[in-house]
């Protein structure tokens, strides 16, 4: 009988998260339409990401008895994670919604894995097999098929303004993010990574907050609202993220990032179960596009280490 490798039990693991983190992230496009029609943007992101820290601050109580202090070397890193993967996403993100669409916006932030893998293999010499590159190209393709709606040469036209910039910069945040969170010392979980950052993001944006003068719209929210945002801060960001910074210690930046491919199609799917968005076949056919690229993309890289 062969024995199950360890590292194998561990990716695979480390996989099934993955795809569960990008689920919970495609059902925030769903629930944070939702919230923004009864919450100023920025509100909501500052109140999210400060009930994720207390979430955090309870996991951390929790699994590591305490919350630990930050080694020296890694409190740079938590600063920029902040700054970049939190609070300059965030504001890139809502600000850039005003000024274009939603479908371009989508389109644009689908980049991230090809950005993220491109500088990994560049940078970092992360191995790129000729089957790991079909299956980024082919995972984009689907992307982009999906948030197109099936006509994806359509959000390339025109010329690009401030909000195309905009989202550009989000995609550039959470690449340096991503990177940023490499640096990390490993002397401290993910958890309390996670944790420091949100503080950071949360302390960012509740500043930012202040322009939409919260302190007159916080008590006159609804339950639904704070359940929104309950929703949105333990699973789509205590949880999510701590997964997220964990794949990317454990299977590298790029890899990690190819995954996101599938948070444009699950939000596009959860539209169409929930708020009654009709989905046409070009977007199934771009969502099976995606699955398989992703699908060929964690083959290859399980055969590369069978190998080696």
């Amino acid at each position: 009988m062969n024995a199950t490798h360890p590292t194998a039990d561990k990716h695979f693991k480390t996989y099934v998260l993955l795809i569960l983190t990008n689920l919970v992230w495609g059902s925030t496009w769903v629930v944070a339409k939702l919230l923004t029609a009864q919450v100023p943007p920025l509100t909501a992101s500052a109140v999210r990401f400060l009930m994720a820290t207390l979430a955090l601050a309870v996991l951390v109580r929790l699994y590591e008895g305490r919350i630990p202090s930050l080694p020296r070397t890694d409190r740079r890193v938590v600063l920029g994670m902040g700054l970049t993967g939190i609070f300059l996403y965030s504001l890139c993100f809502l600000i850039g919604l005003k000024f274009t669409s939603a479908g371009r916006g989508a389109l644009i932030i689908a980049l991230n894995p090809a950005v993220i893998a491109l500088a990994a293999w560049l940078i970092y010499q992360e191995v790129m097999t000729p089957i790991k590159g079909l299956g980024i190209a082919l995972a984009l393709i689907g992307c982009v098929w999906v948030v197109g709606n099936g006509h994806p040469m359509k959000l390339l036209q025109g010329e690009v303004g401030w909000g195309e910039l905009l989202i550009v910069g989000c995609v550039l945040a959470w690449a340096v993010y991503t990177f940023i969170s490499r640096r990390a010392s490993g002397m401290v979980s993910p958890v309390v990574m996670n944790f420091y950052a949100c503080l950071v993001g949360g302390v960012s944006l509740s500043v930012a907050a202040l322009f939409e003068s919260p302190w007159r719209i916080l008590p006159h929210m609804g339950w639904q609202s704070w359940a929104q945002l309950a929703y949105l801060a333990f699973f789509a960001t205590a949880l999510s993220y701590t997964w997220y910074l964990s794949a990317v210690k454990t299977l590298g930046a790029g890899r990690t990032a190819l995954f996101t491919n599938l948070t444009p199609l699950s939000g596009v799917l959860m539209g169409a179960w929930f708020i009654g968005e009709r989905l046409p076949w070009a977007v199934l056919a771009g969502g099976a596009v995606t699955i398989v690229g992703v699908g060929l993309t964690i083959w290859a890289d399980y055969r590369y280490k069978q190998l080696h």
